[in-house]
């Protein structure tokens, strides 16, 4: 009957779609579009109306198996995403963005523009409209692309530029691409969203050319409007912006401050730590210490030789002076249980002499004070900088036994 032909047809195609997965898989390319080239002529005969329909399937599908086949080529893969962008009007823009990707990924920069610009040029009714925020991207992608070719001019400019009118010649050329890059990339970071190198390009541009003011202004937005996901990489960006600048001190320590709350492990917690510590205010040296404790706290500082220096001198400061010892004590309280096997083992004391004697010195002070002169780290360090009369470690060795009465009121 009908109906049962219909159902077996469903059940089949079902089936073959599970074979292609599992080819995808396994990484089958062979095998995978082989049971493609079925399911694509199988297709003539259905009549249901999916939800993805079978052209959108075979783009995604296909295009996986055109990038990974070993013998597939760019002009087959140009080829087949001219094909898909003919399948369905609602999908035209997406299909013209991938196609802009593989171009860039191998190195066609300038077919890919040439393909941003006519897929900006297209039109078809009200779908023009649905589709906007997909237009959006493809002139974004321009925008990326004219900032690309204004880098090129401006590093020609910066190295090479001998004759006047040459030095002309590339300036106006440079700024063309500025202009246009700037007013594509000004749109597309309006729309709440994650625009990372975008916002990074758009700014690069705005400082060369020396608009500091609108620059910030986008990074600010860019960071702090409720709009936007949450994103670090904006705090980042906005931080570095400040410090490159020589923006204020409060500016910057109250960037860096919701940067740390977001982050605590970015590499800039060492520039705020050291910002911190040299502050008169008690409580922002409080915050260093802090700081600088909650970074330490990530296997990828285990081994962060200046982490552990600026830590080791915001102790040292502390013991001699007496004073503020609850801090330590406070930090200590949470982490005594892990710290010692994390960053005081003997073994890692050993690899760290061996590797980097200044990391080890450092450590082995914060170890001293915090475990006591019978920490495994703090013995071995202190031992063999003795043995290799290092002046240094002997007095390590005395300062920690001199202040030996600190451990307990830190361990409680």
């Amino acid at each position: 009957s009908s109906n049962e032909h219909k159902l077996n047809f469903k059940k089949s195609k079902e089936a073959c779609l599970s074979y292609i997965q599992d080819a995808l898989l396994q990484k089958q390319w062979n095998r995978a579009a082989e049971f493609l080239t079925c399911y694509v002529e199988s297709l003539e005969k259905d009549y249901s109306r999916e939800h993805i329909g079978p052209s959108e399937i075979i783009w995604r599908i296909g295009t996986e198996i055109l990038w990974h086949h070993s013998q597939s080529s760019m002009k087959e893969f140009n080829c087949f995403m001219e094909q898909m962008k003919t399948l369905g009007v609602k999908r035209y823009l997406k299909v013209c963005l991938e196609h802009v990707f593989h171009l860039l990924c191998n190195g066609q920069i300038d077919e890919a523009y040439q393909n941003l610009s006519l897929a900006e040029s297209w039109r078809f009714g009200e779908q023009t409209a649905i589709q906007d925020k997909e237009m959006k991207l493809i002139q974004a992608y321009r925008g990326l692309l004219d900032y690309y070719s204004w880098s090129k001019q401006k590093k020609i400019l910066l190295e090479h530029g001998e004759d006047g009118f040459s030095d002309l010649a590339v300036e106006q050329e440079m700024h063309g691409y500025f202009r246009k890059a700037a007013v594509n990339l000004k749109e597309i970071i309006k729309i709440p969203g994650v625009w990372d190198i975008f916002v990074k390009c758009y700014v690069d541009l705005l400082e060369f050319y020396g608009d500091h003011n609108e620059a910030r202004q986008v990074l600010n937005e860019y960071a702090y409007n409720s709009k936007f996901p949450a994103n670090p990489n904006a705090h980042v960006y906005l931080c570095q912006f400040l410090k490159r600048h020589r923006e204020s001190k409060k500016s910057l320590i109250s960037a860096l401050k919701i940067l740390h709350d977001i982050v605590p492990s970015h590499e800039l917690m060492i520039d705020f730590n050291t910002m911190l510590q040299k502050s008169k205010k008690r409580k922002k040296r409080q915050l260093g210490l802090e700081v600088i404790f909650a970074a330490l706290d990530y296997a990828g500082w285990k081994e962060n030789a200046k982490a552990w220096s600026c830590l080791a001198r915001q102790v040292k400061q502390i013991v001699i002076s007496e004073k503020h010892l609850d801090w330590i004590k406070q930090e200590w309280s949470s982490r005594k249980d892990w710290w010692p096997a994390f960053h005081f083992s003997r073994y890692l004391a050993k690899r760290n002499w061996q590797e980097n004697k200044n990391l080890s010195y450092e450590k082995a002070l914060v170890a001293g004070i915090l475990l006591g002169k019978g920490c495994k780290y703090f013995k071995y360090v202190s031992h063999q900088g003795c043995k290799a009369q290092l002046k240094r470690f002997r007095m390590l060795k005395k300062f920690v036994n001199r202040h030996s009465s600190v451990y307990l009121r830190v361990s409680g």
